[in-house]
C-alpha cells in the first residue's frame, strides 16, 4: 500500500505578507492621525501661553520721561484658538501649559470684536488712572453699560433683551464693565444676582442666576458681553497700540508704564509683569487665564508678577516654579507694593 500524499498547502499571496500587512496598517494609522490632526473638536478652544511682552514699545506718551534704571513693565496675553480633534481625545499632544476650554456661545467674529471693544476700554482707563494719580486734571464722560450680546441657554438670555442699560447690579450703581464685574466678583458660579436695568426708558428689576465662565470655571458671569459707552478727556495725548490683543486684562500694565513714561519710577530696575483690569476708581479686578499668563511671565524671565489678589492670585502661585506673585487690590497699593521690594541686586 503506498503511503498517502501530503496535500501541497496552498501558495501564500504576496498581498497578505507580514511586512505588506504592517504596511498597510501604519498607512491606515497615519491616516487616522491626519484626520484627527484636521478635524476640529466641535465646540471647544485651546488656550495657548505667550510670552510677557514689554509694554514701553506699545505706549506713546507727549513730554515722555522714562525712569532710566533698566527697569520694564510687561503685560501678558493668552493666546486662543480652536482645538483639534487629536488635542481634544490625547491631552499628550496639547501645547505644553495650554488648556482645553469651552468655546463660548458666540460667534468667533463676535467674540474677536468684543475682545476688541474691552481693550479700547483699557485704552481710555489707564491713562485716565494713571494721570489722575499724578495730579493732572482729567474727565471721565459715562454712558452706562449696555446689553450688546447674550449668550443663548443662559439664564439671562430670560431675563435681558440687547440694547437693555444695566444700571444696578446686588445694590451696587454699574456705570463701566469693570463695576459689572467687581459686583459679580465676590460672587460664585451658581449665585444668584439682582438687576436693576433700562428697556425703552422704562426701569426694570429682575433677579437671575450666575454660570461659570466657560473658560474659567470658578469666575461667575451672567453671560452677556457688555458694551461701555465711556469718554475721557486727557490734558496730555497718550496713545496706545494694542498689537492685535484684546481683552481687559492689560489696563494694570498700560497704568504702571504710563506712570513709568512720565517720570516716576514704577519698576525699581526690575523687569515687572502686571495683570489686571483696571477701574476708574484704580481698582484692579480679576481677570482669566491666569495659568497661561504665569508661564508667560515666567517664560519671559520676570522677576516680579502683579496680579489681582483673591483667587486670581492663589492660582498663579501654583504655576508661579519661583517667580514672585504680587497680589495687589489696586494701582496705589501695586505702587507701594513695588517701591517696598527696593532696587534690584
Amino acid at each position: 500500500m503506498s503511503a498517502p500524499e501530503t496535500p501541497t498547502p496552498p501558495a501564500r499571496s504576496p498581498w497578505v505578507s507580514p511586512g505588506r500587512l504592517a504596511g498597510t496598517g501604519l498607512f491606515l494609522l497615519a491616516v487616522v492621525v491626519l484626520i484627527l490632526w484636521l478635524a476640529p473638536a466641535g465646540g471647544y478652544d485651546l488656550q495657548l501661553v505667550d510670552p510677557a511682552h514689554a509694554v514701553a514699545p506699545l505706549v506713546h506718551v507727549k513730554g515722555e520721561r522714562p525712569a532710566r534704571d533698566g527697569g520694564a513693565i510687561y503685560f501678558v496675553d493668552v493666546r486662543e484658538r480652536p482645538a483639534r480633534l487629536i488635542e481634544r481625545i490625547l491631552p499628550w499632544t496639547r501645547a505644553d501649559g495650554s488648556s482645553l476650554v469651552p468655546s463660548p456661545g458666540i460667534s468667533s467674529s463676535v467674540e474677536r470684536r468684543l475682545g476688541e471693544l474691552q481693550m479700547a476700554d483699557s485704552q481710555k482707563i489707564a491713562p485716565y488712572v494713571a494721570l489722575k494719580l499724578l495730579g493732572y486734571r482729567v474727565s471721565a464722560r459715562i454712558g452706562g453699560v449696555t446689553v450688546l450680546v447674550i449668550e443663548h441657554g443662559t439664564p439671562a438670555a430670560k431675563v435681558l433683551r440687547p440694547n437693555d442699560v444695566i444700571l444696578v447690579a446686588d445694590g451696587h450703581p454699574v456705570k463701566t464693565i469693570v463695576d459689572l464685574h467687581a459686583a459679580l466678583a465676590h460672587k460664585r458660579p451658581g449665585d444668584r444676582v439682582t438687576l436693576r436695568f433700562r428697556r425703552e426708558g422704562k426701569v426694570r428689576e429682575a433677579t437671575l442666576a450666575t454660570v461659570a465662565d466657560p473658560k474659567d470655571p470658578k469666575r461667575p458671569i451672567i453671560g452677556i458681553s457688555p458694551l461701555d459707552d465711556l469718554e475721557v478727556r486727557l490734558p496730555i495725548p497718550i496713545t496706545i497700540d494694542a498689537g492685535g490683543v484684546g481683552g481687559p486684562s492689560a489696563g494694570l500694565a498700560f497704568a504702571l508704564d504710563i506712570l513709568q513714561e512720565l517720570g516716576r519710577n514704577v519698576a525699581h530696575g526690575r523687569k515687572v509683569a502686571a495683570t489686571g483690569e483696571l477701574a476708574l476708581d484704580g481698582r484692579v479686578e480679576p481677570i482669566g487665564g491666569v495659568k497661561q499668563k504665569t508661564l508667560g511671565a515666567r517664560r519671559a524671565h520676570v522677576d516680579v508678577f502683579l496680579v489681582p489678589a483673591g483667587d486670581n492670585a492663589n492660582d498663579a502661585r501654583r504655576y508661579a516654579d519661583g517667580l514672585r506673585i504680587i497680589p495687589v487690590e489696586n494701582l496705589q497699593q501695586a505702587l507701594r507694593k513695588l517701591a517696598t521690594l527696593g532696587p534690584k541686586a
